[in-house]
């Protein structure tokens, strides 16, 4: 397996303010460059970017999975076990609205895992997850 690299990812927010104490102060993600329409925000270790754009009226889809309503689109990064129920319980601490309270799918199959969905302040869909064993990632 090749070592990762960061990825970057661009998002639109239609409150940059609103977003950015989200991100900053909610999230606990250090902030890099900004601009007064967009900020850089270090994710796990990737590059993250929350861009001004008004709102737009847009139906929200899900699909299901493991008997749960999962929003699509959405994005986030998979944790180690132990920083997973940290960020967690973090959030937990925050009093974060989750679409799908932490919990762990397909549990005892292949490709155990913890996860938890929630929404930023303008509507995108944050997925962190999980895995028991780190080598089921792209298990089948």
């Amino acid at each position: 397996m090749m070592a990762l690299s960061p990825f970057h990812l661009a998002i639109p927010v239609d409150d940059l303010a609103e977003c950015r104490n989200f991100y900053t102060n909610i999230l606990n993600f250090e902030e890099g460059r900004s601009s007064d329409h967009w900020v850089d925000y270090n994710f796990f270790g990737h590059q993250l970017v929350i861009h001004l754009k008004p709102k737009t009226k847009e139906d929200a889809h899900t699909n299901s999975v493991d008997g749960k309503d999962v929003p699509v689109p959405h994005f986030g990064v998979v944790l180690q076990w132990q920083a997973f129920q940290d960020f967690a319980e973090l959030l937990k601490s925050k009093n974060i609205k989750f679409i799908i309270e932490p919990y762990i799918r397909f549990e005892g199959q292949v490709g155990e895992q913890a996860t938890m969905f929630f929404k930023d302040p303008s509507g995108n869909a944050l997925e962190f997850k999980a895995f028991r064993d780190m080598s089921q990632l792209f298990a089948t």
